[in-house]
């Protein structure tokens, strides 16, 4: 497909370009032509000098941002979210802390782009894909979708319902959390309809979950 035109500048390139990245990383991070960075960065530069002053006192070497326990648990509750969700915080949350965590995030990206962030961590967000992409709405998506395929073939085989405590492997144990956070979500009208139209045709009866007293390793029943 040829590359979608537009409008230069691009202001989140020239951003970018400020803050110290070199147009090969711009253009490795946005997935365009780094020919293409270099001319919407030559149009932002003639119109203001000062994006390349800026760039070149961004791009001088700096230290390491300072660790603190505050950003060690931060890192801690961030990557426990992606383990239970699959997806990272959000600043649009209802939750404050998550917002919290969504704003720290932000600026560990920011760190990542200087050439700042800490070893420890880039250590531990190592675990989660992609974590420096600035735009994540639809990989969020694809990994909603994802847990929905395999819960459905997990389902399928006779499983039980999913837990997300006291389970029987890590497998129901993802799937468990991910089912009852849907359940939440539901609960507090926060689920899209779209959503809930794909789980009640999929997993019927998910709302509701294990019937109480059955034994552990059940097969499920399908409900009429």
């Amino acid at each position: 497909m040829p590359e979608q035109k537009r409008t230069a500048p691009h202001a989140e390139w020239v951003q970018m370009y400020r803050q110290g990245l070199t147009t090969a990383k711009i253009a490795a991070t946005v997935g365009a032509a780094q020919s293409t960075v270099r001319y919407h960065l030559a149009i932002a530069a003639a119109a203001d000098p000062s994006v390349r002053t800026a760039h070149r006192n961004a791009a001088r070497p700096t230290t390491s941002t300072r660790v603190t326990a505050e950003g060690l648990q931060n890192l801690r509750d961030t990557v426990t979210l992606y383990r239970a969700e699959g997806r990272l915080p959000s600043t649009k949350s209802p939750f404050t802390r998550e917002r919290a965590l969504a704003t720290w995030l932000t600026r560990r990206r920011q760190d990542h782009d200087r050439g700042t962030l800490s070893p420890d961590y880039a250590a531990g967000l190592q675990e989660i894909p992609s974590w420096d992409q600035r735009t994540r709405t639809s990989n969020d998506e694809a990994r909603w979708n994802q847990r929905l395929q395999e819960i459905t073939a997990y389902m399928a085989d006779g499983n039980d319902w999913p837990r997300h405590k006291k389970t029987d492997s890590e497998k129901e144990r993802v799937l468990g959390m991910w089912l009852h956070i849907q359940r939440m979500k539901y609960r507090r009208s926060e689920l899209t309809p779209d959503k809930k139209v794909q789980l009640n045709a999929l997993l019927p009866g998910w709302r509701d979950g294990r019937t109480r007293g059955r034994p552990s390793g059940a097969r499920n029943l399908p409900r009429n």
